[in-house]
This record gives structure tokens, C-alpha cells and sequence, in this order.
């Protein structure tokens, strides 16, 4: 039998949606743009980035909610479990996102682990809009369209050739972009209720 803990008011979300929008504030804008433009040395420091941010931050986030959910007892909120999943899965993700990157290696297996990926986010709107919190619902419809871009662009499905950019990895960074900034208004609004009572639309 776990150790038994009071219920806590403050769930640790924050930390997952900080470090993912950071990543995908710093992957978006180069797929949106092409800027910086992509060389080995560019690929070393946005893998870097995302072993640390989405990839440890998420992963720190999902297994705390998953100990305090399960062994002591301290978060009681059914809907806490989908989080649980969602940000360990995805931060175990994001270190080999990361880590692929970093290497240079091939991006077309990326393709193949959107498919699960876009069914995860797909449960994560089922489950959080159900449950009526419809700004992290809103995250998952933003998660889910990352996911379908990442199949186009991991493939290069219309690319012209194998140095453009393709629509897929345009549309990919158009997603990270609106999902990091939207991931972005989730941390403010939920740091500001929680610490000052604030009483914005929060994760």
C-alpha cells in the first residue's frame, strides 16, 4: 500500500506546457521559415533543446502526476491520468525527436510514430472537452494537427525535391508555432490562477 499524502493544489502541469511550447517555438519557426537554415551544426542545438525542454520537461511532469495519481495519493482528478499519459509519452517522444536530430539520422521512421501519436492527441481531446476543460481539449485539437503534419512532412509527401521544404513540414511549422504559443497562454493562465487567484480559462 503507497504513502498517503493530502491533496495537493497544485499540479505541476505548468512545467509540461512550458517546456513543450518551448520547443516547438524553437522547431516551429525554422520549418515555418527556413530560417536558421538547417546545417549539422543547427540540428546539434535544436536536438539539444529538445532532449531538454519538451523532451525532460514533459517527462518529469507525467511521472509525478502518474506517482501522485497512483502511489501517494495527492491528486485525486480522474482526468489528471490522461495527462499523466499524455506528458510521459510524450517526453520519452521528444528524447528521441531530440536525439534523432542531434544525430542527423533519418527522419522517415518519425512518420511511422505520428500515426500512434495522432491517436493519443485524438484521446486527449475526447477526454478533456468531455470533461469540459476545453482550453487543454483545445491543446490536444492543436497536438493532433502537429501529428498529421509530422506524417506529411517526415515522408515529404509534395515535396519538390529532397532539399525544399515541403507543404507537410510548412504546415508542421505553422502547427508548432499556433500549439507553442497557445502552450505559452496555458502556463501564464495557470500560473496566474493558481498564485493570485486568478481567474482565466487554464490547463
Amino acid at each position: 500500500m503507497g504513502i498517503q499524502f493530502a491533496s495537493s493544489a497544485f499540479v505541476p502541469v505548468v512545467l509540461g506546457f512550458f517546456g513543450l511550447g518551448t520547443g516547438y517555438l524553437i522547431y516551429g519557426p525554422q520549418e515555418l521559415f527556413g530560417r536558421p537554415v538547417r546545417s549539422a551544426a543547427v540540428d546539434r542545438a535544436n536536438g539539444v533543446w529538445g532532449i531538454w525542454l519538451p523532451g525532460f520537461c514533459q517527462f518529469v511532469t507525467g511521472v509525478y502526476l502518474f506517482a501522485a495519481l497512483t502511489w501517494f495519493g495527492s491528486l485525486r482528478d480522474p482526468v489528471l491520468y490522461m495527462a499523466a499519459l499524455a506528458f510521459s509519452a510524450y517526453g520519452i517522444h521528444w528524447f528521441a525527436l531530440g536525439w534523432n536530430r542531434y544525430q542527423g539520422n533519418d527522419v522517415r521512421p518519425t512518420g511511422y510514430m505520428s500515426v500512434p501519436f495522432t491517436i493519443i492527441s485524438v484521446l486527449g481531446v475526447v477526454v478533456f472537452f468531455s470533461a469540459g476543460a476545453w482550453p487543454v481539449g483545445l491543446l490536444f485539437s492543436g497536438l493532433t494537427a502537429v501529428y498529421v503534419s509530422e506524417f506529411f512532412a517526415s515522408f515529404r509527401i509534395g515535396a519538390k525535391s529532397p532539399e525544399s521544404a515541403g507543404p507537410g513540414e510548412r504546415a508542421l511549422g505553422f502547427f508548432h508555432v499556433v500549439t507553442g504559443l497557445w502552450l505559452m497562454y496555458l502556463t501564464f493562465s495557470t500560473v496566474l490562477d493558481t498564485a493570485l487567484h486568478y481567474t482565466l480559462p487554464k490547463g
